[in-house]
């Protein structure tokens, strides 16, 4: 398998459609099975056929409808308990079920290796090396200020041509922006790869994507082990949160790079950024530039932030199987 991990708004669902355009891979949507549904003490665990069936269902609803979809395991159940069946494994531990999932629906389309291109997996790598140790990974870094922009600017994708996006999500997206913890988050996701110095993980600066897309395809093609087809580049110019969605354009947009530069952020959201991430900026060569916080504008910040932590934890407790855990992986 492979997993497509990083920071949130780094180039992740990019680097999957890339992946999907050849003809051995598909690409999943976001299937959130590590973390949501799977945390380190369900390693051992075994399941019994309804609790395999029902998971392998809901992963199938996910796979072919989305992550944001309306849920309706039942009407996958019969195909679930089918596919289970094949496996010949009665009592699975819901890795298991993963697994076969992804095998199964990846053949099932006439492909042979299954993408995984959820970001939030990049806190999982030590684990997933464990029970998959022939996974490969790909590690997308972007500009701290970018993801901050885009995340900033998230909340607007209903209105820009993200069909996914409820008014919960919507609101969901607003919530979670605040300079200071985006900052964090984008350091602890790069903190979590750069730990895992493993041959199975090969790290994509999303800017050297952008302007040298054929030597960046083709050396992901190496470490996933297919051959690099021009074709790859052909994705459709869709996802950002500055611009409307342009499915009818394809290829790889060079300008998406530095955003930030063109405007976006105050100069206190670019002097929290750099103050955060300072030192993981200097190992990626992204360079700070000079500015000077607003006093009353970072103060209004410092005001804000426990208020919006509290409201985004409440908002994204659905996505925490194990609460601790997953704030562990957050703040280590």
């Amino acid at each position: 398998m492979i997993f497509v991990v990083g920071n949130s708004r780094s180039g992740t669902t990019m680097m999957g459609r890339i992946l999907n355009n050849h003809p051995r891979i598909h690409t999943f949507p976001e299937l959130h099975f590590f973390e949501q549904l799977w945390s380190t003490a369900d390693r051992q665990r075994r399941l019994n056929k309804d609790e395999a069936a029902r998971l392998a269902a809901l992963l199938l609803n996910i796979a072919r409808e989305g992550y944001f979809a309306r849920r309706h395991i039942e009407d996958y159940l019969a195909e679930a308990k089918k596919l289970l069946a094949s496996s010949g494994v009665s009592t699975p531990l819901a890795s298991d079920v993963f697994a076969a999932v992804v095998q199964y629906e990846t053949r099932r389309l006439g492909k042979e290796m299954g993408c995984d291109q959820t970001p939030q997996n990049v806190f999982y790598i030590k684990e997933i090396l464990e029970l998959f140790p022939e996974s490969r990974f790909i590690n997308m870094v972007r500009d701290p200020r970018d993801v901050l922009l885009s995340q900033k600017r998230k909340w607007r994708r209903r209105f820009l041509g993200g069909t996914h996006a409820t008014w919960y999500e919507t609101v969901r997206a607003w919530v979670n922006y605040h300079p200071y913890t985006i900052s964090r988050l984008w350091v602890a996701a790069v903190r979590a790869a750069r730990r895992m110095q493993h041959p199975n993980v090969l790290t994509v600066q999303f800017e050297r994507l952008l302007a040298h897309p054929d030597d960046v395809i083709a050396a992901v093609c190496a470490h996933v082990g297919v051959d690099f087809l021009a074709a790859m580049k052909e994705v459709p110019q869709v996802g950002s949160s500055s611009g409307h969605d342009r499915s009818e354009v394809k290829g790889i947009n060079a300008e998406r790079a530095q955003s930030w530069k063109r405007g976006g952020l105050s100069p206190t959201e670019l002097w929290i950024c750099q103050k955060v991430c300072c030192a993981q900026m200097e190992a990626f060569g992204y360079k700070p530039v000079d500015v000077r916080p607003d006093p009353l504008l970072l103060l209004w910040y410092v005001f804000l932030w426990p208020l919006k932590l509290a409201a985004a934890f409440i908002m994204n407790l659905h996505r925490m199987k194990n609460i601790m855990e997953t704030l562990k992986k957050r703040l280590s």
